[in-house]
């Protein structure tokens, strides 16, 4: 019988904790006298079963990042692997069995009706019946907190709110592994804002889902972060819990975490840890 090592054991759990890996990653746009970077050297890794949030300033390529992620944008140098795959060479068939988007304003087709937005990837595939189209449909919009009456409605009658929830079941419809969320709560009040992050951590947990999330509201992130990445100086300067990135020091980090708002949303940590 061969001997178990250990160490190449633990190392190899640790590789494939990892979802999705960045490594050495540049984005250069124009050509040139007019090339700017967007990043260098980036690195970044995603675990299996998180919530990652990204966040920083403007023009640091968050929006970016994603994109590399979805395999819509090709790095200039370095890797972006998803599941050990590079994310530009993945075929675009199935990818939304892959991940899912949910789009900052929910990015619905005006012209289908609820079932219709949430079915069409699922129905792209033309290989299943209609009637488990439709069922399939039926139960991520349920899953979202929606009721079958509101199959037949069109977007253009939904509520700020209800569009976020068809948005997720439409990205949830495949049952992928990854998640990716651009400003999540972006234009919902305070409760609906709740509402939503609170739907999102019961489908994370359902579903276990590797979430990766941009967003600029501080009550989104500490309501849902497993880790904060932040991007500055082209690359992303410190990975960590939300309480271990509040202790790193860097402007931007004391004037998005420590400014008013900053110590505003911090202040229910200490008894959210506490139940």
């Amino acid at each position: 019988m061969d001997a178990v090592n250990p160490v190449k054991g633990n190392a190899q759990k640790a590789q494939d904790d990892v979802l999705v890996r960045i490594e050495k990653l540049w984005t250069v746009f124009g050509q040139g006298e007019k090339a700017f970077s967007v990043h260098q050297d980036l690195d970044l890794e995603v675990r299996r079963g998180e919530i990652l949030t990204i966040v920083g300033g403007s023009g640091t390529g968050k929006t970016v990042l994603l994109r590399h992620i979805l395999g819509l944008t090709r790095p200039s140098r370095g890797t972006v692997r998803i599941d050990g795959q590079e994310a530009s060479a993945l075929p675009t068939e199935g990818a939304s069995a892959r991940m899912g988007m949910l789009f900052q304003h929910g990015a619905l087709f005006s012209a289908f009706n609820v079932l219709d937005n949430i079915a069409f990837a699922l129905r792209e595939q033309d290989s299943l019946p209609e009637e488990v189209v439709r069922d399939a449909a039926l139960v991520k919009l349920q899953m979202v907190g929606l009721k079958p009456e509101h199959a037949l409605r069109m977007p253009s009658d939904l509520s700020g709110g209800m569009i976020k929830r068809v948005a997720l079941a439409r990205a949830l419809i495949m049952d992928p592994p990854l998640l990716l969320l651009d400003e999540p709560t972006a234009g919902l009040d305070p409760l609906g804002s709740d509402e939503f992050c609170a739907l999102l951590l019961d489908v994370q947990r359902e579903l276990g889902l590797t979430v990766i999330m941009v967003t600029h509201d501080l009550d989104t992130l500490y309501a849902l972060s497993t880790r904060v990445a932040v991007l500055a100086e082209k690359k992303v300067i410190v990975v960590g819990t939300p309480e271990e990135v509040v202790q790193f020091k860097h402007p931007f980090i004391e004037t998005f975490f420590l400014g008013e708002r900053g110590r505003r949303a911090m202040q229910p940590l200490p008894q959210q840890a506490a139940q």
